[in-house]
């Protein structure tokens, strides 16, 4: 591995340079992915990247090959595909994810994702966020007095009218409900 990106090898990756193909792969430590230098992928932020000069060497480095460039020719299988967006979304719950933004941080389309990810899971990426939002908030229902704007907002739903529709929908109860029920019988 090598451990700077050279300027050479950084426009080929911005370019999507085939030519580079097979001289070098390049891997982004945020998503444990490796690729071609021809990827057509997202560009990833140049202090995330390293550089191999095998796909053999990336796998070693536990990076995992690009579904949509295909960099040793092998497909991930599907289960640890969708494992590795779960780990992502666990870890970026409160940010704005749309199918198209984890799609492409997957290296994948957004309608195999949709397709694959149901199959695992049994449910969309949208409803596995919105299952975790709900879950996260009310942990802090449960063990915070915090206002309630501030939970949503800290779970990554900005919207306190859509939280609070979207959590009685959930769970039976509106936030308030569910905290001061929590507080009276487990208090």
């Amino acid at each position: 591995m090598l451990h700077d990106v050279e300027d050479e090898m950084w426009q080929a990756i911005v370019t999507n340079d085939a030519t580079y193909n097979d001289q070098f792969f390049y891997a982004v430590k945020t998503t444990r992915i490796f690729c071609k230098p021809s990827c057509k992928s997202r560009i990833p932020k140049k202090v995330n990247v390293c550089i191999f000069h095998t796909a053999e060497q990336a796998i070693r480095a536990n990076f995992r090959p690009c579904k949509r460039c295909k960099p040793t020719n092998e497909m991930l299988p599907d289960q640890e595909w969708v494992a590795l967006i779960t780990e992502y979304i666990d870890n970026h719950f409160t940010e704005k994810l749309t199918l198209a933004t984890l799609a492409e941080i997957a290296h994948g389309s957004p309608y195999h994702l949709q397709r694959t990810f149901k199959r695992i899971k049994g449910i969309t990426p949208s409803m596995y966020v919105q299952e975790l939002r709900i879950k996260k908030s009310k942990e802090y229902l449960r063990q915070t007095n915090v206002a309630i704007a501030d939970i949503c907002q800290s779970v990554g739903i900005p919207n306190i009218a859509y939280f609070t529709t979207l959590f009685k929908q959930k769970i039976g109860q509106t936030p308030t409900q569910f905290r001061q029920y929590h507080q009276k019988n487990f208090g």
